[in-house]
């Protein structure tokens, strides 16, 4: 099996949309930590289990300096995040989101 690993660092702003009071609910920015994995038992016809230029592509193009509201159809919390973009990479079986120090979600597929 094939490993590789992206961390990238993004800003980027949100408001949660939640059903208790909470000043998350109000539009605030984060300085994100998104660690991407990807894996395979094969490379591809490139030599590589996912090209590090898509897994910058998909996150910082989209999201880097971005109102998270405004781009996703979903409540922006780092869960969510954390999904959508393992939903979006090639081969990626793990993200993790860190929105702040101590702060961190991930999302893994199932096996």
């Amino acid at each position: 099996m094939y490993y590789v690993t992206k961390r990238i660092e993004i800003s980027a702003a949100h408001r949660l949309s939640l059903d208790y009071e909470s000043k998350c609910s109000s539009l605030h920015g984060h300085n994100w930590i998104i660690t991407v994995h990807c894996r395979a038992a094969e490379l591809n016809k490139n030599g590589m289990v996912t090209d590090f230029t898509h897994i910058k592509h998909l996150v910082i193009d989209r999201l880097d300096h971005a109102c998270l509201n405004d781009i996703l159809d979903f409540n922006p919390t780092a869960e969510n995040i954390a999904r959508w973009i393992c939903d979006n990479i090639e081969n990626c079986y793990r993200v993790d989101v860190q929105e702040s120090e101590g702060n961190t979600a991930s999302y893994e597929k199932d096996l």
